[in-house]
């Protein structure tokens, strides 16, 4: 069992049934994991302080040791988000136990689309590096895909390397959404309850 898990869905969706993130809070719940999935406000127009009060809400009252932090796309840039605004504020300690950020998106992709712009990591390099680290207290691990549209440079390249992350590679895996095939979702399970 995976013990408590909160999953945080990306932009313009609206946990619909036959995304992985949904197949994975269904098989989580039936053997007996706590799984929260909230649906975060304005998910068309997402605004990141919007996004921040929800995420800090969930958080609220779940023991760090106990939580596995799952987040796709847009979800994976709010967590960095919310590693920053700990970091500006000198909070100390984890919140998760373990953080799987899934197809996260670029700085320079994020800016050039006005809706999400704001979601632009305000950190790079050690600074950041440090502030993500921080959250969890095992390695955060990064899935990607190789041929992401929204980080072409490469996952890897862009977040993994710089910031010292666990990274794994899905080829050929698109943006991981259901558009690329990702309903049941095994691998990002298996990183959940091992």
């Amino acid at each position: 069992m995976a013990g408590d898990v909160l999953i945080l869905h990306g932009w313009q969706n609206r946990r619909p049934e036959g995304h992985w993130q949904r197949w994975l809070a269904d098989e989580l719940e039936a053997r007996g994991s706590r799984v929260r999935y909230p649906q975060l406000p304005e998910p068309d127009a997402p605004v990141l302080d919007d996004w921040l009060e929800a995420l800090d809400s969930e958080l609220a009252g779940i023991e760090p040791a106990g939580l596995t932090v799952v987040a796709h796309s847009l979800g994976c840039m709010l967590w960095m988000a919310h590693a920053a605004r700990r970091a500006e504020a000198g909070a100390a300690g984890a919140v998760a136990r373990r953080v799987v950020l899934a197809a996260p998106a670029a700085p320079d992709v994020l800016r050039d689309i006005p809706e999400i712009a704001a979601f632009a990591p305000a950190l790079e390099g050690d600074t950041a590096r440090r502030a993500l680290t921080a959250t969890a207290i095992e390695r955060p691990v990064i899935v990607a895909s190789d041929v992401d549209p929204y980080c072409p440079e490469g996952a890897d390249r862009r977040y993994a390397i710089p910031l010292g992350l666990d990274f794994v590679q899905v080829r050929g895996g698109g943006h991981l959404s259901m558009d690329d095939g990702y309903g049941p979702f095994p691998l990002v399970y298996d990183l959940v309850t091992r």
